[in-house]
């Protein structure tokens, strides 16, 4: 046995090197094993050129906690690692680095671009990674995969013709949200709404041949040039004679008419919507339903278009207060209210996002949504917290089809191929050699690439070898869990779930762990613009990765944001600290052999007992908090148990054994200490790895690593229930004596009797027994015991317990005299200190010239020196009354 573990803990001495010797054994690998039932996490794909940030730590702590505790319990454990090509990203980052290289993408062409991309991308792939493994990630490296490697990009063209040969991917003209900086369209869930102040034009929209006018109201004002109809309400009597007239469309003189549609609403401003189908998704279904002309007014770079009349070439924005001023000289501008408008965004460069219509290539999303909204219903897709449900079948009762078409070159390529001569459209996986309905050999592929999500949706199935039939795909699918934060459940849970439904016939998991986001400790989400993010390295550098762990899991609730608190950090390194200090104190109290548990069991006393059943029900209680996914709960368990029960009072009571001469009682507590230490690395292991496995090899009879250890199991033969109810009556009645000699200011050292009356034979038995612990630990002279309280000075200081009143004399515990003479010279100081605050309280200058604040800290001192004193004057008035 080595004993020669570390004086201190410093996680940066092994914790690089327990990875490496983790990895090299093949400890995270995950095999097809028919004897074992397997156990699947796939982990979310982090962006490959991205960098590991606090909400990654806290999903992927997560994964290993439960990966770890499956592996220790037994099962054939996949976690199965990869990341994201994260195409809209990507490309941005690609184009500013050739931008300042002095290229552009149309100069490298599209082969020449995607070259630059694959370089970047295997530049900074490795960065993600690495810091993942730092983290202590015990996932199956040896099927990483990458959403843009040759067999997901298979199964991606699989899935798209599949959907499109059953008519459910269609091409079509549709209102898209379209990021003008990207320069891509965006699905619903790449857009980020958030409240702006803005403005509400009413306009005049005078009516052809007539004086009258009606007023519109818009937010939008440049998007009049676009408007080919009014609309208002059927039942609408103030505008019944003007509908079938014609308006004249303010600066652009074009005559557009008044229709009647349900969709207006009556009551919400004048009653009357200007409608701009190529710029509205409610104005395009008008549009659709009236047979309205389309007429788009800006480019894709949010610039007016020829067919804005005079304000061609002018960005949006600029076209607006143009629009503004020139409707106030025509008195055409009636007002302009301040209004809170909901504003989309694109969640990747933030630019505000405009609805625009395109051609694009669509999911139709109706009957897809359908099975993914039974599985819900049904129980097969259970939400952790199950508030989270809600958003879920919110999302797919109201869902729209899914715009799946990029105008971007990083990433997975339409499959699709367009004939130059009779315009056939064919979907293939290989590029055809001619057109499958001419025979024309003038054909040409789609340009665009697929939304990123659309091969995420399938990453359940398609990293496990789909659409082949594999093993691993038999045998780990379905995955068990799937751990992801709350605001991608539309973005990726939804999607997956439907995906899995489609194309493997069964729910991609079973449970879905939603966390919540990781905030600065003022509860402001961490950002680049705020200058408020932590950067995990820097913290596993100073603190180590098992205190960032367990600080992220503790007090962590599924689905709550949390609070990034440095203190937090501290606390859970100190807490490893202690629990490292408590190891090296077992291992040099232990001898090369330790005695068997059949020879420890006849010799256990009270506390051995209770140590052993509180072990056993921490194992039964943490093991049922994993199987709910109450992570922070089991690990407040286990801290509590470490620090708490073992370290400060099971410690503190084997010592005089351990210093003894009873070969015996040594024995049996070098024994219970080994074994209960070896069961709080087991399940401590999940949540700090390192240190556990670092401390592990320092102990004898452990033959093979923590890591693939067995999970610990209640035994209902070590429960010690009196045992328990004992040295709890035992540690209830320390912790009162030991309030009485605080609050008396008795020095550590000094002993002193200790009477204990009760008339319960149990208390008495237990009192009998324990005479040991309370010399040990309450620094008892002796102890009495008796059924009655005469001859028990009244100045005795006292503590109830259960069944039993505990007494400690006075003159045990101080030297009146002395005693009298110290709280003299307290009471003179404190009459100096009120005598300096009272002045200062009552001159007026001080009160006249000093900030509030200082006068407020001034007065709070007074209250606590006038409490110190009254304290004080009662302590005095009680011993010199002796």
């Amino acid at each position: 046995m080595d004993r020669n573990l570390a004086k201190t803990y410093n996680p940066n001495d092994f914790e690089e090197r327990i990875y490496k010797y983790w990895y090299e054994n093949g400890y995270f690998k995950a095999d097809v094993n028919k004897e074992k039932q397997p156990f699947t996490i796939m982990m979310p794909p982090p962006n490959v050129t991205g960098n590991l940030h606090m909400g990654h730590a806290l999903q992927y702590t997560i994964q290993d906690i439960l990966t770890r505790w499956k592996r220790m319990d037994g099962y054939e454990a996949l976690w199965l690692p990869g990341t994201d090509h994260a195409s809209i990203s990507t490309e941005a980052k690609v184009v500013a680095k050739i931008t300042k290289e002095g290229k552009n993408k149309e100069e490298l062409g599209r082969e020449g671009f995607l070259k630059e991309a694959w370089n970047w991308t295997d530049k900074y792939h490795g960065n993600i990674t690495n810091q993942l493994k730092k983290l202590g990630v015990s996932c199956d490296w040896s099927k990483e995969r990458f959403t843009l490697d040759e067999g997901l990009s298979d199964a991606v063209e699989e899935v798209f013709i599949r959907l499109y040969e059953k008519g459910l991917i269609y091409r079509g003209n549709r209102i898209i949200n379209w990021c003008p900086d990207c320069g891509t369209a965006l699905s619903d869930a790449e857009v980020e709404h958030e409240e702006r102040n803005g403005k509400l034009w009413h306009i005049k929209y005078p009516v052809k041949d007539s004086d009258e006018f009606i007023v519109i109201a818009t937010t939008r004002p440049e998007t009049m040039l676009g408007d080919v109809a009014v609309a208002v309400h059927p039942e609408d009597n103030r505008y019944q004679h003007l509908v079938g007239k014609n308006l004249i469309l303010p600066l652009m003189h074009r005559e557009i008419p008044i229709i009647q549609d349900e969709y207006v609403e009556m009551e919400f401003g004048t009653g009357a919507v200007k409608i701009t189908p190529a710029h509205d998704p409610n104005d395009f279904e008008v549009g659709l339903r009236h047979n309205l002309e389309m007429l788009k007014v800006m480019n894709d770079d949010a610039a007016i278009n020829q067919k804005g009349g005079k304000y061609v070439g002018l960005e949006r924005y600029e076209a607006r207060k143009q629009i503004v001023k020139d409707l106030e000289e025509q008195n055409l501008l009636v007002e302009v209210k301040e209004h809170s408008n909901n504003v989309g965004h694109c969640e990747r460069c933030e630019t505000v996002v405009e609805p625009i219509i395109s051609k694009q290539w669509f999911v139709d999303m109706k009957p897809l949504a359908k099975p993914a909204i039974e599985a819900y219903k049904e129980g097969k897709v259970r939400f952790v917290p199950d508030r989270f449900g809600k958003v879920y079948m919110n999302w797919l009762e109201n869902i729209r089809d899914w715009c799946i078409s990029r105008q971007l070159w990083w990433g997975h390529r339409l499959p699709v191929y367009y004939c130059n001569n009779c315009e056939d459209i064919i979907v293939s996986k290989k590029e055809p050699e001619s057109c499958t309905k001419c025979q024309s050999s003038d054909i040409y592929q789609d340009p665009d690439t697929l939304d990123t999500w659309f091969s995420s949706a399938l990453w359940p199935f398609s990293t496990l070898g789909w659409p082949h039939k594999t093993p691993e795909l038999e045998y780990f699918y379905s995955t068990d869990v799937m751990v992801t934060a709350y605001d991608i459940i539309f973005f990726w849970v939804v999607r997956m779930v439907f995906s899995g439904l489609e194309h493997m016939g069964e729910v991609p998991f079973k449970d879905v762990f939603m966390t919540g986001l990781i905030r600065d400790s003022q509860g402001r989400k961490m950002s680049k613009s705020l200058g408020n993010g932590i950067d995990p390295l820097e913290i596993f550098e100073q603190y180590g990765a098992d205190a960032l762990r367990f600080m992220l899991v503790t007090g962590n609730t599924p689905g709550n944001d949390m609070r990034f608190h440095l203190e937090k950090v501290e606390a859970s390194r100190n807490f490893a600290n202690k629990l490292w200090n408590a190891t090296r104190f077992v291992i040099m109290n232990l001898e090369d052999n330790i005695i068997s548990k059949n020879e420890a069991s006849n010799k256990l006393k009270e506390e051995d007992k209770w140590i052993i059943s509180r072990i056993n029900n921490v194992v039964k209680e943490v093991t049922e908090n994993l199987g709910k996914y109450e992570l922070g709960i089991a690990a407040q368990k286990i801290y509590d148990f470490t620090w708490n029960e073992y370290c400060d009072w099971y410690i503190e009571m084997v010592k005089p054994r351990l210093y003894g001469k009873n070969e015996d009682d040594k024995n049996t507590a070098r024994y219970v200490l080994l074994t209960v230490l070896k069961d709080i690395l087991k399940l401590l292991h999940p949540f700090m790895p390192y240190i556990t496995e670092e401390i592990w090899h320092y102990l004898p009879q452990t033959n093979q690593s923590l890591i693939i250890s067995s999970w610990p199991k209640y035994n209902l033969d070590n429960e010690y229930k009196k045992s328990v109810k004992s040295i709890n009556f035992v540690m209830d009645a320390v912790k009162n004596i030991r309030n009485i000699r605080a609050e008396m200011n008795v020095v550590p050292s000094k002993k002193s009797k200790i009477i204990f009356v009760t008339t319960n034979d149990d208390v008495k038995h237990t009192l009998e027994i324990s005479e040991g612990y309370f010399v040990t630990l309450a620094s008892a002279s002796e102890i009495e015991i008796r059924d009655n309280k005469d001859g028990i000075g009244e100045d005795a200081m006292s503590a109830v317990v259960t069944n039993c009143e505990i007494f400690l004399p006075l003159e045990e515990l101080v030297d009146i005299d002395k005693e009298i003479e110290r709280l003299e010279k307290e009471r003179k100081k404190l009459e100096q200190e009120l005598k300096r605050v009272n002045g200062k309280l009552s001159n007026e200058g001080f009160i006249s010239k000093a900030p509030e604040a200082v006068i407020n800290v001034e007065k709070e001192k007074r209250e606590n020196y006038q409490e110190m004193m009254d304290n004080v004057m009662e302590r005095l008035e009680g011993l010199k009354n002796k």
